[in-house]
């Protein structure tokens, strides 16, 4: 097939061979010196391109802009940890684990769906008097291996972008308050309940302690304890009593032996020899003694003198014993009651035997002192061993209680535990440029398309010279 085969003749051609001409025309084109062919792909031409450029000048000359305002968060990764030490009661600890210690959930995650949340956007809609519809939703994209989390958010103008973007932020941050104070407030709600039973059984074990101490008189264990060492001592002081009265018991007997007689008339004959008229009578009695001798040396029984003598002696012992009687009771013998070297000695036993009467009833007060302390102790026993264990109870509760107080007063601390912390890295950027309609963006697409559509008509122009020779080299190559 050469060109001759399409030139111009005058001869008439039949419709089928026409028509088939056409066809063929058509499918492979006419050759590329034609310029018959050129007015069809100049009018191709145009008209593709005002395909291609009557909607991006339309879309560039009617879109309102759109400025897109940008800002970036960031969850530090560190966690928290604190600790209080209550003297004698015990410690109270709390610890936040760090965000990203847990595989299975991201805190990231968990927050860029906040972000985008119904009842965060209609929050923000809210401080900017628009309605949800009207703000838009927040593009929230999260940067993989790192705590960052990028919002945009579009608007008419830039200040109107930056303002909701900014409304985006104060909204979130309210939320997750919100969020973090309703876990608070179920943290202490269920804490307060186990707060009012420990409150409720130390206040039980007290109001029974407060019983035992007023029915007993005894209020602590280290009352009874005290009483114990009271007693233990008391024994010791009657072993060393009765030690002494023994002694005491042995002198007086020893004294009695030497001097034939008891304390009793020992102390009747000082008493005796400690009175004046007592002793002028013994006195009046020697004197008469003497002379009665001195007559009986001298004349018989019955002289006068003797007689005299005689009478004088039995009246001067009549008025002694009287006398005697009178101060020491039952008459005692006047050999006792004189002076001499045994004064000395009856003044001893009478002394050791006041100290012996002394320790004999210090004892028996001691003792009967001991058996009430023993029978006090005896009954208090039970008594003891129950406040104990009741003590025991209460102060355990009250650790417990007191322990409970810290950690909930302690976990207020701990608001990161399941929201955790999130900073700003980025304010809401106040755009410069539009982000839509991108009118460089729009000239490049078209330029490529009409790039693309001078590609495609310039092989429509040569499709036949390409097909003649992917035709000739077919029959070469068979």
């Amino acid at each position: 097939m050469t060109m001759q085969d399409f030139a111009p003749t005058d001869r008439p051609v039949r419709p089928a061979r026409r028509s088939r001409a056409f066809l063929r025309r058509a499918l492979m084109g006419g050759a590329v010196t034609d310029r018959h062919r050129l007015p069809r792909y100049l009018w191709i031409g145009i008209l593709g391109l005002a395909a291609i450029w009557a909607p991006i000048t339309g879309y560039l000359k009617t879109a309102a802009p759109v400025f897109a305002s940008h800002m970036s968060l960031i969850l530090p990764g560190s966690g928290a940890s604190s600790s209080v030490n209550l003297a004698e009661i015990g410690q109270a600890s709390s610890y936040a684990n760090s965000a990203f210690s847990s595989n299975s959930i991201s805190p990231t995650e968990t927050y860029k769906r906040l972000l985008a949340a119904d009842r965060v956007v209609r929050d923000a809609a809210d401080r900017l008097g628009l309605s949800a519809e009207a703000f838009g939703k927040p593009q929230v994209q999260l940067v993989d291996q790192t705590a960052f989390i990028h919002v945009k958010i579009t608007g008419p103008t830039p200040e109107e972008a930056q303002a909701r973007n900014g409304a985006i932020r104060e909204a979130f941050f309210a939320e997750i308050d919100r969020l973090r104070g309703d876990e608070l407030d179920t943290r202490q709600s269920g804490g307060l309940q186990a707060i009012r039973e420990y409150q409720e059984s130390v206040a039980a074990t007290r109001e029974e302690i407060d019983g035992l101490r007023e029915t007993t008189g005894l209020y602590s264990v280290e009352q009874y304890d005290r009483q114990v060492d009271e007693t233990d001592a008391l024994r010791a002081k009657i072993d060393t009593a009765t030690a002494e009265f023994v002694r005491k018991a042995a002198a007086v007997r020893g004294l009695e032996t030497r001097l034939q007689t008891d304390a009793e008339t020992a102390a009747r004959v000082l008493r005796l020899n400690g009175d004046s008229a007592y002793v002028a009578l013994t006195d009046a009695m020697a004197q008469a003694a003497t002379e009665l001798a001195q007559a009986r040396a001298r004349f018989g029984a019955r002289h006068p003198e003797v007689v005299k003598a005689a009478s004088a002696m039995e009246a001067a012992q009549a008025k002694a014993a009287t006398r005697a009687g009178e101060l020491t009771g039952p008459p005692i013998t006047l050999d006792g009651a004189l002076n001499g070297g045994r004064s000395a000695l009856l003044g001893e036993l009478v002394r050791q035997e006041a100290d012996r009467a002394g320790l004999e009833a210090e004892l028996a007060e001691l003792r009967t002192l001991l058996t009430i302390q023993t029978e006090r102790l005896d009954r208090l026993a039970p008594l003891a061993a129950r406040l104990e264990d009741l003590q025991r109870d209460f102060n355990v509760a009250e650790a417990v209680f007191a322990s409970a107080i810290a950690r909930t007063q302690s976990s207020k601390s701990d608001i990161y535990a399941s929201y955790p912390l999130v900073q700003v890295l980025e304010d809401p950027t106040l755009p410069e440029d539009p982000s839509s309609p991108r009118k460089k963006l729009a000239i490049a697409a078209g330029g490529a398309a009409s790039f693309l559509l001078f590609i495609s008509l310039s092989l429509g122009w040569l499709r036949r010279a390409l097909i003649e020779k992917l035709l000739a080299e077919k029959a070469r190559l068979s």
